[in-house]
């Protein structure tokens, strides 16, 4: 079955992984491996965290893939280039595949739904279990606390793609691969989180200035207070995202990360990304995606209609200027037989630079928005939703390199109609006419949609996180597709809410995907909504 076939083949791949690291560091001890091999070996791997270190690197570049030996940039494309990036409305498909009648039209193609599925179990989960094991035995729950945060930040995009998925008693040897509701799934994850950062507050706060695996933390170089504040920030994430399916859970767990004595992200040099170095040189997988074939990812046309509309200073940042000198993008489910016109000048690419662009996990100004919308519902935030929502941009501003943002804080510009720059075509109508500007005699709906616009646009280009975020709120209003080729199994205006499971589970665990289609409450199609998917 699939969950305990990819777990054997991740820990035999992560022991090469150790194996590497020592003959690399260690060869000064070669002799002494020899004399001695088993308790040499053992104390070894107990010396700078070796043994837990290379689980940790591994979970680490698991949670977006990217080029880096095992994972491919393919591997992205299919794993959310080709699904949640572009039904977030940030980019929009421009390879000639099947003449457009693929994932980018609903037609979702058997190929290009399961690497989000499978490459988080085979790599991160079996990860974080070596990690969670050795650290037990070598008393350092730290660790073990540690690498549970990055686990829950690594599977919740895959129970946000699918629905329920085998997560609590994965590698427990349950033989029947059955899956977990999304409810008990994210249960789970707050209890996880709970427990971890609670264990991280205590060693930091006991350890002031401590380092955890410093050498193979590639987001935070081990800086223990930044991961706890990234934990609390991503247990605010996930509170927000349940807030319509059970609002008093979503509550408790967002105030316990505003309450923790740590705190949230708040600076731009807070963000969790991955941090370009000599023990990581790599890629960002949209920089490489962009160039493949001529051309195979553009600016999405959603995101032409806010930016442009709002002239907003952040365009240049991420999308190159076409011939024209405008920024243009492309809708969703276009069908044609060439796509000559939209991977040439006609359309902006985007503006990455091939040794610095960083993968983010999450952004500072998101944590101002998440705090924003929870004091617009009244929770105890620290703060107005006005101040957080302006703080949000500013902060944006500063994490993109955008320049000041007080011209822009005090626009009442709204989305623009979209214009099919390649072919020439008249304007769709603007998807939204929400502002700028801040109003506090609007309706609260007008200032959720204010921020939520304001954060899906800050949070460029995490299509998971931008997706999600529509499902949940209706927002930002996203243009529709185009064509629609799902033969009436998803909705034109309602849009894309997952998707589909993967073949490989209907043939190597055909009892265990039955228990997630039971659980998932509807078919198992690109149209039925999620457990937190109740707005």
């Amino acid at each position: 079955m699939l969950i305990y076939r990819i777990y054997t083949y991740a820990k035999s791949i992560s022991y090469c992984a150790i194996i590497g690291l020592l003959m690399a560091g260690c060869t000064d001890s070669f002799m002494d491996l020899n004399e001695n091999k088993h308790e040499a070996s053992e104390e070894m791997m107990s010396w700078d965290n070796l043994k837990t270190g290379s689980f940790f690197a591994q979970l680490q570049r698991n949670v977006v893939m990217f080029k880096d030996g095992i994972n491919s940039s393919s591997d992205y494309q299919v794993a959310q280039g080709l699904s949640s990036d572009l039904y977030s409305g940030y980019v929009a498909p421009t390879g000639a595949w099947y003449a457009g009648v693929h994932n980018g039209s609903y037609a979702f193609q058997t190929g290009w739904i399961a690497q989000m599925f499978e490459k988080p179990f085979l790599y991160a989960m079996s990860a974080w279990k070596e990690i969670n094991k050795i650290a037990g035995e070598q008393g350092l729950p730290e660790i073990a606390a540690l690498a549970t945060v990055v686990k829950v930040a690594a599977m919740h995009r895959v129970t946000d793609t699918y629905g329920p998925i085998p997560y609590i008693h994965f590698g427990e040897g349950n033989l029947q691969g059955q899956y977990d509701s999304q409810a008990e799934v994210y249960t789970k994850f707050f209890e996880e989180l709970d427990v971890a950062i609670d264990e991280l507050t205590t060693y930091v706060i006991a350890n002031p200035g401590a380092t955890i695996m410093k050498k193979f933390d590639y987001v935070y170089g081990g800086d223990a207070t930044r991961w706890v504040k990234f934990a609390n920030t991503l247990r605010l994430r996930l509170a927000m995202r349940v807030v319509y399916a059970n609002p008093d859970l979503a509550r408790l767990e967002a105030e316990k990360s505003i309450n923790n004595p740590i705190g949230v992200i708040g600076t731009s040099n807070e963000k969790a990304s991955l941090k370009h170095s000599a023990d990581l040189i790599y890629y960002h997988p949209l920089w490489e995606i962009k160039d493949f074939n001529g051309g195979e990812a553009r600016m999405g046309a959603t995101m032409d209609a806010y930016m442009n509309g709002y002239a907003d200073p952040r365009r240049e940042r991420y999308f190159t200027k076409a011939s024209d000198g405008q920024f243009h993008g492309v809708r969703l489910g276009i069908v044609t037989s060439s796509w000559t016109d939209y991977v040439g000048g006609n359309i902006s690419s985007f503006n990455m630079d091939q040794n610095s662009t960083e993968i983010v996990w999450m952004t500072a100004a998101e944590a101002y928005f998440l705090r924003a919308e929870g004091a617009l519902r009244g929770w105890a935030m620290g703060g107005t939703a006005k101040e957080f929502y302006e703080r949000g941009i500013t902060v944006s501003f500063e994490e993109t390199g955008a320049g000041s943002a007080e011209a822009y804080l005090n626009s009442t510009a709204a989305p623009a109609p979209f214009v099919d720059n390649a072919k020439n075509q008249d304007g769709t109508a603007a998807p939204s006419t929400i502002t700028i500007r801040w109003s506090d005699t609007d309706t609260n709906e007008q200032k959720l949609e204010r921020i939520i616009t304001q954060k899906w646009i800050a949070m460029f280009p995490d299509g998971p996180e931008g997706w999600a975020e529509f499902r949940r709120t209706g927002y930002p209003k996203l243009l529709p597709v185009v064509t629609n080729r799902s033969n009436g199994t998803v909705s034109t205006q309602i849009q894309v809410r997952r998707i589909p499971y993967p073949q490989s589970e209907y043939e190597k665990n055909a009892a265990g995907v039955q228990s997630g289609v039971a659980k998932l409450g509807g078919p198992d199609n690109g149209g039925t909504k999620l457990w937190w998917d109740k707005k």
